[in-house]
């Protein structure tokens, strides 16, 4: 049985690099197109695999040729796929990415698809009641809530990417033992002002074992009702920031699931983040585990 399963979000990406922002109603060369497996939860796990991690994704594929393409993916990357289903006739959530070289942004379109929605069967309550840590992202969000509900029976960890502000996310973050939202969505939920704010007013009304508020380039806080703590971001030369969020929060799964502590965790994951950057595509530039302590150890990570 896996260690570490997820329910969410499974994207067929297609990123396209250029050296500039495109002008309105005009023509521009990519200097590359890739597609590429994305998405908050289906992203983690490879993450979290490619690691050193023993993962499995619960949920469906639609019947379509990007549908036939990230199964093919996460078996790859030794995600296992055990626990899900094809949907023939339906259409997979795609995306389509511009990374702009100038300024090292992304801008994002997708288009949602029409998967039919998860209904977790005994099988996979199973496998989430037999695993380590069930990660959610507030995608297929009924199927989340459940899954969470049985995780917390069975004494498995909730890790929640809490990263937009879906319909019934205020059922999920109960349920969750470890809330790891964006600075955007813990602003947006609490109405705070800042992030170290924010996050004892997540801790103080859902009591998870720990709040961790990501910052993207500034690196992130951590509190656990008693202290805020920082860690820091690492300087790349970014390439591709596109699903670098999601890395982390696959990252801090697989580090929380080897034993480390939070904050060591957070450290480990913010290397591993940075690392995907330096390459495009959010799976395919996943750092190994050797790659990334030798990185943190360059820049003078004594944790490790």
């Amino acid at each position: 049985m896996s260690k570490i399963v997820g329910i969410g979000a499974n994207v067929c990406d297609t990123l396209i690099t250029v050296s500039t922002y495109p002008t309105e109603d005009t023509k521009q060369k990519a200097s590359s197109t890739v597609v590429c497996g994305g998405g908050p939860c289906a992203t983690g796990l490879v993450a979290a695999s490619k690691l050193g991690g023993d993962c499995g994704f619960i949920g469906n594929f639609a019947g379509d040729a990007s549908g036939a393409f990230l199964k093919e993916d996460f078996e790859k990357y030794n995600v296992s796929t055990e626990f899900t289903d094809i949907k023939p006739g339906s259409i997979s959530f795609s995306s389509w990415v511009v990374l702009c070289s100038d300024t090292a942004s992304r801008t994002c379109v997708f288009d949602r698809g029409n998967v039919p929605a998860l209904v977790l069967s005994d099988s996979q309550k199973k496998a989430i009641a037999d695993a380590d840590i069930l990660m959610v992202d507030g995608n297929e969000m009924s199927a989340a809530i459940e899954g969470a509900k049985v995780a917390r029976e069975n004494g498995t960890k909730v890790l929640y990417d809490a990263g937009g502000l879906y319909e019934g996310v205020e059922n999920l973050l109960p349920l969750a033992d470890y809330i790891i939202p964006s600075e955007e969505f813990s602003l947006g939920i609490t109405g705070c002002k800042t992030a170290e704010m924010a996050a004892k007013v997540l801790f103080e009304k859902y009591s998870p074992e720990f709040i961790i508020i990501t910052q993207g380039i500034k690196g992130g806080i951590l509190y656990d009702g008693k202290e805020l703590r920082s860690y820091p971001a690492f300087p790349v030369d970014c390439v591709d920031s596109n699903g670098s969020g999601d890395v982390f929060h696959g990252a801090f799964a697989f580090a929380t699931n080897k034993g480390f502590s939070p904050y060591k965790a957070c450290l480990f994951s913010s290397g591993v983040s940075a690392l995907k950057c330096t390459h495009v595509g959010a799976r395919a530039g996943v750092p190994t585990y050797d790659e990334t302590i030798k990185f943190l150890k360059e820049r003078g990570v004594n944790e490790f």
